[in-house]
């Protein structure tokens, strides 16, 4: 979420602390975020940064929070204000987690500002073309980047870590562009010198370290430490190929849905490790994910040039708002489709703020400078949205009610399988065949042991999952399974929007015509 965002047009938060550190600490949010089912806040940048980014993302002070999201003064009191917002989300349960920018400055290339470290020793904190000082390597995109290969370098960056933890009180991190940290001048590094330095610092041994994997010129998903937690990109990407009808992904959303163990099992890490997300700030919000073919990024002033051309969305056959009733049946059940599919996986879920409730950006995929209502979050909801809100909070205490939906360790090949619609197991060919977009995943808690974090017993509930990404109905065999005299029951149903996470799991062998993701008229690519 974005600090200022999320409250700035709340209408009963009091107006002078609206789109303030004070206003997300406010009853109105913690309550907000209890009933959605959250634990954990990730607040886009709050280091001080230069104005020209809504976003934040062009740090300056890695040990000021942002002075324009205080509401009782800049003069020192932002600190103050910021230290209360921490203490009532975790009186709340919610914990926060920074998104922090050290990969580059705001200072830019050679035609960027004079403002710290350029003119302190410029050899030395930025990395340089050869043995040209007034040349950047540019491995952010933002026309420098930061040299953590310095010792000098790396010091600043674990004591402004330390005193986030120490003084601020903060859960843990998110590291933009993460992979150009440990870049040497040259390439991305297999040995580096601030990995090795979190991994020995008892301060940051305490809380949670969440990499984004890649920088503009490389992509490393799954190639940090133990301890690290990673975006997943793999899993965004394979799941919004997989929902708009792409052909040969079913093998590997079945990877995905079991937390990428691909990725995170061999080197000891857990499905948690996996940050599973649809979507995220920079890109389409979950709406426009479902309701345009194309970027639409005009108010940035930038001709439309700014921005990814490659969103693997599907506007379901309209570009942008539209009055027919069944494309906006389809759009509503692929957010849906969406939702149910991260919030059940294994691994740890990441929602964008509001994409809960639909909120739109109306196409623009990069609202990176744009602090107006593209980006703020719009409380004004009619019932299409407050139904996806619904739909959502249901699904978050199906995840905490059912504890084989979050496990500690992967799962073995005995304790899952993958159904054909005639209740079958299915084969590497069936999964790997390009036009199965129809697959079941069975879950058989009665072959799980293991215990909760508090001691309790994972639960023996037998799970299946149908996802029919086809765009017609599909007969489907329930296959029998364990105990006698019981009749499998529907939890989740993406079509109606039903959710029961108290409706006792039962199984039987009658079959259920599983309806479609889609069910609207689709070009040959769909």
């Amino acid at each position: 979420m974005h600090v200022k965002g999320f409250t700035h047009l709340h209408p009963t938060i009091d107006e002078a602390i609206r789109g303030t550190y004070a206003g997300l600490g406010t009853p109105e949010v913690t309550d907000y975020l209890k009933k959605l089912g959250i634990t954990a806040v990730e607040l886009l940048p709050v280091h001080q940064f230069t104005d020209e980014s809504y976003w934040g993302y062009n740090s300056i002070g890695f040990f000021s929070p942002q002075n324009t999201y205080s509401s009782s003064g800049m003069a020192g009191q932002q600190v103050t204000e910021f230290k209360q917002m921490v203490k009532n989300l975790h009186k709340a349960g919610i914990e926060v987690i920074l998104d922090v920018v050290y990969n580059h400055t705001a200072e830019g290339n050679q035609l960027g500002p004079l403002l710290s470290f350029k003119g302190i020793d410029n050899r030395i904190y930025y990395h340089q073309v050869g043995d040209s000082p007034e040349y950047y390597m540019d491995y952010t995109g933002t026309g420098n980047t930061f040299n953590l290969s310095h010792p000098r370098v790396l010091q600043l960056v674990m004591d402004s870590l330390r005193y986030w933890v120490t003084d601020m009180h903060v859960d843990g991190f998110r590291f933009d562009l993460a992979s150009a940290l440990i870049r040497t001048d040259e390439e991305f590094g297999s040995v580096s010198s601030f990995l090795d330095t979190v991994a020995q610092d008892p301060i940051l041994a305490q809380v949670k370290l969440i990499a984004e994997p890649w920088d503009i010129q490389s992509y490393h998903v799954g190639g940090f430490p133990v301890r690290w937690s990673e975006w997943n990109g793999k899993y965004r990407d394979t799941l919004r190929a997989f929902w708009k009808g792409d052909d040969g992904k079913a093998a590997e959303t079945a990877t995905r849905l079991l937390g990428s163990p691909d990725l995170y099992a061999s080197d000891g890490r857990s499905p948690a490790n996996s940050i599973n997300l649809i979507t995220a700030h920079d890109g389409f919000t979950l709406n426009d994910l479902v309701s345009y073919n194309d970027k639409h990024n005009e108010a940035n002033g930038e001709d439309n040039r700014d921005g990814s051309n490659d969103n693997m969305s599907w506007n379901c056959g309209a570009e942008g708002p539209t009055d027919d009733p069944a494309i906006n049946e389809l759009r509503e059940r692929q957010k849906r489709n969406f939702l149910a599919t991260m919030l059940l996986s294994q691994g740890t879920p990441m929602i964008v703020m509001g994409d809960e409730c639909g909120r739109t950006q109306h196409g623009n995929n990069n609202g990176y400078n744009q602090d107006s209502k593209i980006s703020w979050m719009d409380w004004h909801w009619d019932e299409k949205r407050q139904a996806l809100f619904e739909f959502t909070s249901q699904l978050t205490a199906l995840r905490q009610a059912v504890p084989l939906l979050s496990r500690r360790r992967f799962f073995g090949s005995e304790q899952v399988a993958y159904l054909r619609p005639d209740g079958e197991e299915m084969t590497a060919d069936d999964l790997n065949n390009p036009n199965t977009h129809c697959l079941a995943l069975f879950i058989d808690g009665l072959r799980v042991s293991e215990q909760t974090e508090d001691g309790q017993d994972i639960g023996d509930e037998q799970l299946i999952w149908i996802l029919n990404a086809y765009w017609e109905d599909i007969p489907f065999m329930l296959p029998k399974i364990g105990r006698k005299s019981s009749s499998w029951e529907v939890v989740v149903d993406t079509y109606t929007g039903q959710v029961n996470p108290t409706t006792p799991l039962r199984q039987a062998e009658n079959p259920l015509q599983y309806r479609p993701a889609h069910r609207y008229s689709c070009d040959s690519s769909n």
